[in-house]
């Protein structure tokens, strides 16, 4: 008899086969898995109470912690849908989403209840406000109290439902190439698919100890919940990117996995102070996001000792497409290489098509969109139904990468049909920088596009053509943009010019402006 593919199996295999394990590290915080369990039901008891039911959205706005891990089963086993939010944004970013997805229930760690506060009157369809909280700080006014919110509850399993694997598990939202996020739709089935993808080629066991250094609400984030879940590995929670707690941490809770982006490898390798620590274990590196210089990785295995792995993939994906481990090379000294996507993760095909549909030559030279299809492809964008047939398309899920097959058969990203910037492994979103700027009374045109940051990999770069007889500057642009989006998504730079290059049909030539600051550089995507 088939039985449907659900991510709540994870935490219970978990419970049964190791229940007395450690499940999670958060600070002061230890819980075996039959304890977080236990809070993951009184979290469901407590949703059912309030009226949430199968399909309802539960919002979580939190750093890492073990409130949003049990966040993670606490929704998907009562049917609700979980929607994490980037705690980056700001208050108008989030009070999009929260009303674009119908949200009922908002999960919110005490350091951002008073950015929710400031946008509560526009969120007339929150209906239940919980802040979560593991000190003796006041509970915030409107607000209840996460843990005595759930203590009152039951820690037995909640009454089973008969929940489909193609019903949603979380809608989580990415800028994509527009200047409103849209939601991508994730199922059980594509998550359950996900997680089994991570063990295999990851090599994900129960006596892994993985440190959080990517927050739980990005796509690598929740990808890995149920993979070291469903193993019963440990979860050492970090809150904030702190290169001497990560030591601490690798040393003290003897980590031996860890995924991040570009951005956080390099504060690890630039740590002056390493050496005080005494590492026992030998920690296993995934990078995602974006690729990583061929140098980061060189300096991880050679000064460190340390392996490492690169995957390649998409929210929309949920999210590995590609893996690159050391035994797909020939020669596990070309770092150059090993920083490419790799290779299509099993259960996985890829395509790299041309214009007209076709596939292009592996000739390491015929770039393509790469498409894929996959079970791990997303149920679609929510509420959004022509952004997800564009995305959709003849069976494939087109990513809006652009890449060459290699020698090896391995994926290599050379640039980006997508005005996606990828800037320390976050997605920002070009026309959403240009729509803030274009609010400013003295900016006539505007370009924004990614351009090499020696510690980011790529930064936000504004192209400024002023209207006559107005002035502005850059430090004043810059705060312009502050003020309307999240700090990471505005420019670092701004260049003012006569004119923007466009086409005879007034279509903007991006591709001339990036070939100012890309110059040969033959690859136009990096990671750092």
């Amino acid at each position: 008899m088939q039985v449907p593919l659900l991510v709540d199996d994870f935490l219970r295999r978990a419970v049964q086969v190791y229940p007395d394990k450690m499940a999670v590290v958060d600070g002061d915080v230890r819980l075996t898995y039959s304890e977080l369990a236990k809070r993951v039901n009184r979290l469901s008891h407590a949703l059912l109470e309030l009226g949430v039911q199968r399909g309802d959205r539960v919002c979580i706005l939190s750093p890492n912690s073990h409130f949003f891990l049990e966040s993670f089963y606490g929704t998907s086993q009562i049917g609700a849908v979980l929607v994490p939010l980037n705690y980056r944004l700001k208050g108008p970013e989030h009070e999009f989403i929260l009303n674009h997805a119908g949200v009922r229930t908002i999960l919110v760690d005490w350091e951002y209840a008073e950015v929710v506060d400031g946008i509560r009157d526009q969120l007339p369809g929150v209906k239940d406000w919980v802040v979560a909280s593991d000190g003796d700080r006041p509970t915030p006014h409107g607000w209840m109290d996460w843990n005595e919110w759930i203590g009152a509850a039951s820690d037995s399993p909640p009454e089973p439902l008969e929940i489909d694997e193609n019903d949603l598990v979380s809608i989580n939202y990415t800028s994509g190439t527009t200047a409103r996020p849209k939601g991508v739709m994730m199922t059980h089935r594509n998550c359950y698919i996900n997680a089994y993808s991570l063990i295999a080629h990851l090599g994900v066991r129960h006596d892994d100890v993985e440190l959080w250094t990517l927050p739980m609400f990005h796509c690598n984030g929740w990808g890995g919940v149920y993979a070291l879940t469903g193993v019963a590995g440990t979860h050492v929670i970090l809150r904030s990117i702190d290169a001497q707690e990560i030591y601490r941490l690798i040393a003290d809770e003897r980590v031996t996995f860890a995924c991040m982006a570009p951005a956080v490898l390099r504060t690890i390798l630039d740590f002056e102070e390493r050496d005080q620590f005494t590492i026992e274990t030998r920690p296993r590196f995934t990078v995602a996001g974006a690729p990583p210089p061929a140098a980061f990785i060189q300096r991880l295995e050679e000064e460190l000792g340390w392996d490492f792995m690169q995957i390649y993939g998409l929210t929309e994906s949920s999210p590995v497409l590609t893996v690159s481990l050391p035994d797909h090379n020939t020669n596990p000294h070309d770092y150059a290489r090993r920083s490419r996507a790799g290779v299509p993760a099993i259960g996985v095909e890829l395509a790299v098509l041309d214009e007209a549909g076709k596939p292009v030559p592996m000739d390491n030279e015929t770039v393509g969109e790469i498409c894929a299809r996959s079970n791990v492809i997303f149920k679609g964008y929510y509420e959004q139904p022509d952004q997800t047939a564009k995305a959709i398309r003849d069976g494939f899920f087109h990513t809006g990468d652009l890449g060459v097959w290699d020698e090896t058969r391995s994926i290599h990203i050379v640039d980006r049909e997508k005005d996606v910037i990828i800037s320390g492994g976050e997605n920002i979103s070009s026309p959403e920088i240009e729509d803030a700027l274009y609010q400013h009374p003295a900016v006539l045109e505007c370009a924004v596009i990614g351009v090499p940051h020696e510690k980011w990999g790529e930064s936000p770069k504004a192209l400024v053509v002023l209207r006559e007889n107005m002035e502005s500057d850059e430090e004043s642009l810059i705060l312009f943009c502050r003020e309307r989006l999240a700090n990471f998504k505005c420019p670092t730079s701004i260049e003012f010019v006569p004119e923007l290059p466009r086409t005879a049909t007034g279509k903007l030539q991006k591709f001339k402006l990036r070939e100012m600051y890309w110059g040969d550089e033959k690859r136009k995507v990096r990671g750092a």
